[in-house]
């Protein structure tokens, strides 16, 4: 493992990219970077999928990677995203990650390609090569359409000495335990699905990378410290106090609930890129609710 696990472990909140008029709002990027670090997250992630990296040119990722490590200027750990369907554009974004300053990168299991457990083994080495950063994987069959197996995890780890963990995006929490009794406890195992962050961090994993943390980094923080303390009793208690937000999430393609509630507590603009649209109005009465019941007063900016 290159990397110390306390480095990669608790909240690290895949930060959203906030638009205003079409172009990216440095300002507002660098600020949402400083409420995170204010409320206690534990690391940021910067165009992960909730910071709609499909819709961003590699040069605007690129900027956002710099951005990201002159706000957070060595407080917390970075992690750069740095995966594409295209492998030569994810070694370029890779590299530019390293020189950026990033602490680690996440690589996405390639989208819409559907490679085979072979192909998926052999471009992650390929992209673990390219770097000495920490590496991790990230599973999420519900938009890549492929599912990487714990044993072609375990093949690759066995060939890159830099692959540190995977971030997981699926309902599959047998694979947190089979990739624990593989590779170890020192193999971070991220949650990426909000509603199953508590019984994934129950069952060993490292950290959440919760998008609800954007609207309430200190409750997300919150919850990964209690489970490290062992205060299961309270864990759960507001792992169902947040479970309706985990939820509102996926009302709507993410970020875009998401970006919504921001704009209320004031914490961001509601603007996304094409092609995703706007909140549908229909959705709005109850995102404004849960923000009421839960979010509002909390940590309104």
């Amino acid at each position: 493992m290159s990397a110390a696990p306390e480095n990669l472990r608790g909240s690290f909140v895949p930060l959203v990219t906030p638009f205003r008029e079409g172009e990216i709002d440095l300002e507002a990027f660098a600020a949402s970077v400083e409420r995170q670090i204010a409320a206690g997250s534990h690391g940021v992630v910067v165009t992960g999928t909730t910071g709609e990296p499909t819709s961003l040119y590699a040069t605007e990722r690129a900027r956002l990677y710099r951005a990201g490590v002159e706000a957070a200027d060595g407080r917390i750990p970075v992690v750069a995203a740095t995966g594409s369907p295209n492998q030569d554009e994810t070694l370029t974004l890779t590299r530019q990650a390293e020189a950026a300053g990033v602490d680690a990168v996440l690589v996405l299991c390639p989208a819409f390609v559907r490679p085979s457990q072979a192909a998926l083994e052999s471009h992650f080495v390929t992209v673990a090569a390219s770097t000495d950063l920490p590496l991790m994987i990230y599973n999420i069959p519900g938009r890549a359409a492929v599912d990487i197996a714990a044993a072609t995890v375990e093949r690759i780890a066995a060939r890159a000495p830099n692959l540190v963990g995977l971030k997981h995006a699926s309902r599959d929490l047998d694979l947190v335990t089979d990739l624990i009794l593989r590779l170890g406890e020192d193999f971070r195992l991220f949650c990426g699905l909000e509603s199953y962050s508590y019984p994934f961090l129950a069952v060993g994993g490292a950290g959440l990378m919760n998008a609800v943390g954007n609207l309430l980094p200190a409750d997300v923080a919150r919850l990964c410290d209690l489970v490290a303390a062992g205060d299961h009793a309270e864990a759960l208690a507001l792992h169902r106090r947040l479970f309706r937000l985990n939820e509102a999430i996926f009302w709507d393609s993410n970020p875009v609930p998401l970006k919504a509630m921001l704009a209320m507590v004031g914490a961001g603009p509601e603007e996304v890129r094409p092609p995703l649209g706007g909140l549908p109005e229909n959705l709005r009465p109850g995102l404004q609710a849960l923000v009421d019941e839960v979010a509002l007063g909390q940590e309104r900016i």
